[in-house]
């Protein structure tokens, strides 16, 4: 760290800044690296926490926090000029917080840049296993695990034998759905966006087929193809056109969990839904959610996987780029799907 203490007793902090709000699809020159300072000890009125951040995930919400107008009541635009902001995994350095120490490891909302002053850690969650990669605390075993046990498990009810679609199958939440849905002995269909990740679901992931949604000229077509008798369970990442398709092969009484909509993220005119009278013909149950409200079954769900992952019943795959400099060209690659799996930054990696 000596090398990094500037005057002061303060030291050198790497931040990745929004530079201006963002229309259409994002850019890497959208956001800017820089270094500032900070001093790695809190004032005694705080109630904070200051955490050195060993890893931030790059998530699909993320870029509608880059728009100027937020029509959502959960969640608020970056700012421009100030550092942007995800889920991480970190360490804690200071704190005048009673619940957490120095020296815990922590996941949740951090700043990107190297050390973080949190002043509400209270939805910060504290790490008891360490095991495993704590990386995973980005991905499998953070917000995103979190986010497939919700969607699968408490918004589609499975039930053993039914057929599963899900679309963007190949990313951080998608590849999880996918095993749980196996797990369960269902029959799992998923859609990606090259012949690698089509690969990786069937080899890696045990998905019973998968298919480049790029390569098909007619998605109702393709989705008959796999599903001749229909979709019990569509497990919404993508929305547009896939969501179309999807409506018209769902079997009576099948649900469908929105996750996300990552084709419509960057479209400054959201795509219409033309299908949709399928939901009430085939009474199919849509339904959106938020993985923040469901914060409370995280032990639940983080007793279930960890023995999965350890006996290796569930495998996890991740794009992980090397240092806070690499943020922003993973951050936008997400929209051109060039990461394979889960991707996230290594910027102190432990």
């Amino acid at each position: 760290m000596a090398g990094n203490v500037v005057d002061g007793g303060q030291v050198r902090n790497k931040q990745v800044l929004l530079k201006d709000f963002v229309s259409g699809f994002p850019k890497e020159s959208d956001m800017l690296f820089t270094i500032s300072s900070v001093i790695l000890k809190l004032p005694e009125d705080s109630n904070g926490v200051l955490v050195k951040n060993l890893y931030l995930s790059c998530d699909p919400y993320m870029r509608i926090r880059m728009s100027k107008q937020l029509r959502l009541s959960y969640i608020e635009s970056f700012q421009p000029g100030s550092p942007i902001s995800g889920l991480g995994v970190s360490e804690v350095i200071d704190s005048r917080n009673p619940k957490f120490s120095k020296g815990d490891l922590v996941w949740g909302r951090t700043g990107w840049e190297e050390y973080s002053v949190i002043d509400s850690p209270e939805s910060l969650f504290k790490i008891q296993d360490t095991d495993l990669p704590l990386s995973y605390y980005t991905g499998i075993l953070g917000m995103p695990g979190l986010t497939a046990y919700v969607g699968f498990y408490e918004i589609c009810a499975p039930k053993k034998g039914e057929t599963v679609f899900v679309s963007a199958a190949s990313g951080a939440v998608g590849q999880l759905v996918g095993q749980f849905a196996k797990l369960m002995g269902c029959y799992v269909v998923g859609s990606a966006g090259s012949k690698e990740k089509v690969d990786l679901l069937k080899s890696k992931f045990g998905f019973d087929e998968a298919f480049n949604y790029k390569e098909e000229a007619d998605l109702d077509a393709s989705l008959k193809r796999y599903f001749p008798e229909g979709i019990d369970i569509y497990f919404e990442n993508v929305g547009g056109n896939m969501l179309d398709a999807a409506l018209l092969n769902m079997r009576v009484h099948g649900r469908i969990a929105v996750c996300g909509l990552i084709s419509q993220y960057n479209l400054d005119k959201h795509e219409g839904v033309h299908n949709l009278l399928n939901l009430v013909i085939k009474r199919i149950r849509m339904e959106g959610f938020l993985v923040p409200d469901h914060y409370h079954l995280y032990p639940k769900f983080i007793e279930m996987v960890i023995p999965q992952i350890k006996q290796g019943k569930i495998v996890y795959v991740e794009d992980i780029a090397q240092g806070l400099e690499s943020g922003p060209s993973a951050l936008v690659g997400l929209f051109s799907g060039r990461n394979v799996g889960k991707q996230l930054i290594a910027v102190a990696p432990q």
